[in-house]
């Protein structure tokens, strides 16, 4: 396929290092792991924000919102927002200003997807911290745009683009009313490709360990973008040329052999 990188494709470089810590968020933020973590720096609890705040990398393309404003963005969480559910959690959609980001009436303003962690346990933490810095740092088009994010007390939120066409997986089964045609399967199925040839060609290489229909939602046209990024790692760069064949990602969706061997 070649390089698929183009002009509109990006990775932010503020930080010097590319390294990667055991969870598979960048060196350059705080490793959460209290074995090799400072002292003082490891996050003791799930809401504690100081600490919590310290591990997430600066990008001028983030915002950080509070959780009243993502609240009322989808009129406190009401199951008619509600989008779907996913292993991080609940999404729902939103409205909010495209210039101030706070909350407006539906149908006005800019729609997003506001992602709700579900879980208090402190790996739910991990993969919410994961796809910040990663979504964060990262910029393609074949990826979903991170917006925002929220950290409050025990709350942990992402606000992302909102995808009008939903998930590749809803219009394979049937949820939607009209079928893909080939021509739209072929435009999804290179989106897709592209996506992750970026993420695999980046200066610090990306692997995605989760790649599925569920996880490949469709704008108005049908582009295609990856998201989800909570079982994201970094690939081997330089010298650091082993990377953990732990197991992860959804079963069904990996290969019999890394399912059977971890390679």
């Amino acid at each position: 396929m070649g390089n698929c990188l183009d002009s509109s494709a990006k990775v932010d470089t503020a930080q010097s290092s590319h390294a990667t810590s055991g969870s598979g968020v960048p060196k350059f933020s705080i490793r959460t792991d209290r074995s090799s973590a400072p002292s003082g720096r490891a996050i003791q609890s799930f809401s504690d924000k100081s600490n919590a705040s310290s591990e997430i990398l600066s990008s001028p393309n983030l915002k950080a919102l509070t959780f009243n404003e993502l609240k009322n963005s989808t009129r406190n969480f009401h199951p008619d927002s509600f989008l779907g559910e996913g292993g991080f959690g609940y999404v729902f959609k939103g409205w909010i200003d495209e210039y101030n980001f706070s909350a407006t009436k539906p149908g006005s303003g800019m729609a997003v997807a506001v992602k709700k962690l579900k879980s208090e346990r402190f790996q739910g933490h991990k993969k919410w911290l994961t796809e910040v810095n990663y979504f964060g740092q990262l910029h393609h088009p074949n990826l979903v745009k991170l917006i925002g994010y929220c950290l409050e007390g025990e709350n942990r939120l992402l606000v992302y683009q909102f995808m009008p066409k939903g998930s590749l997986e809803n219009h394979l089964f049937k949820r939607e009313p009209q079928t893909l045609s080939w021509e739209i399967r072929i435009k999804v199925a290179t989106g897709a490709a592209r996506g992750l040839c970026f993420l695999h060609e980046a200066k610090s290489p990306v692997i995605y360990r989760d790649f599925k229909a569920s996880n490949i939602l469709l704008d108005a046209d049908f582009n295609a973008k990856l998201s989800d990024y909570g079982l994201a790692k970094a690939g081997p760069t330089g010298d650091r040329t082993h990377v953990s064949t732990q197991v992860s990602g959804t079963h069904g969706y990996a290969a019999p052999e890394y399912v059977t061997k971890g390679s």
